[in-house]
């Protein structure tokens, strides 16, 4: 196999873009204990202020895990936003990908919600004022992409951030990183991260949702159903693609290979 993933010689800050999901939760564990090198100066959770409950928890659980810290940075609540038609500038309409008649809506959210607070952060994290450029500079950043999501990998736009995939440097998929907490930490569990309604869950978690967080199953219903009373673009918007309201849709029936997955759509941020 290519060594797609390495460390990058002479970077000048290396930071984990946290997603507090599986992978990227046991790649900083991995790290702490020595396991990925070299240490990483900070973690970076980029917050959309819509996330379950139990992601919150887990976050605050693993902050007490890692010996460097975790840097959470927000552009505000990415609910509320949508629903305003605005963003916390006031300005442009929060794109998220909903489901129309006429396709899938242009997806906006990562980039806004969680690539640009991190790039920001990172900025900071080098040492860097506004506008100012990087010149020799070089940060790393990790991925908390594995193996079996190999088709995700992208290069940073940015010329002074290269990202590294120390996951995949490991050979691990998504079963090894699970395998590997509970044998760490046998009785926890690893939370799902992302947003509470967003379009790209998979059925299966859907219906985990449903089963498990009765209260954000609930907040999901009705955000879809305001999401069309809110709609300035005069579109039937949904957040499930059968074009039908959450509270009707019948996952029992249906097959996971109908919906689409955010882990095959998100840029390495959200979900992992």
């Amino acid at each position: 196999m290519i060594n797609i993933s390495k460390e990058i010689q002479n970077a000048h800050s290396r930071v984990i873009s946290l997603g507090a999901g599986v992978q990227s939760s046991v790649m900083a564990l991995m790290a702490a204990k020595g396991e990925l090198t070299p240490m990483p100066e900070a973690a970076i959770f980029a917050d959309t202020q819509w996330e379950p409950k139990d992601v919150y928890e887990h976050l605050d659980w693993l902050e007490k895990q890692l010996p460097f810290p975790v840097y959470k940075v927000s552009e505000g609540n990415i609910k509320e936003h949508a629903l305003a038609g605005k963003n916390k500038r006031g300005t442009n309409f929060v794109t998220m990908p909903f489901f129309t008649k006429h396709g899938i809506g242009r997806r906006q959210c990562t980039n806004d919600y969680k690539l640009d607070p991190i790039r920001k952060k990172i900025r900071e994290v080098m040492g860097l004022k506004p506008r100012q450029r990087a010149k020799d500079l070089v940060c790393e950043s990790w991925i908390g992409i594995s193996l079996d999501e190999m088709q995700r990998i992208k290069d940073s736009r940015d010329y002074y951030i290269k990202h590294r995939w120390p996951l995949i440097e490991k050979r691990m998929n998504r079963r090894d990183c699970l395998k590997w907490f509970d044998t760490h930490y046998p009785g926890r569990k690893l939370a799902k991260s992302a947003c509470i309604a967003c379009p790209y869950h998979s059925n299966d978690l859907w219906r985990d949702m449903r089963k498990n967080d009765p209260e954000s199953f609930q907040e999901a219903i009705d955000f879809d159903k305001q999401i069309r009373k809110t709609n300035q673009k005069n579109l039937d918007q949904y957040v499930h693609q059968t074009l039908k309201p959450l509270d009707e849709v019948d996952f029992d029936t249906l097959e996971d290979k109908g919906q689409l997955s955010f882990l095959d759509e998100c840029d390495g941020m959200c979900g992992v």
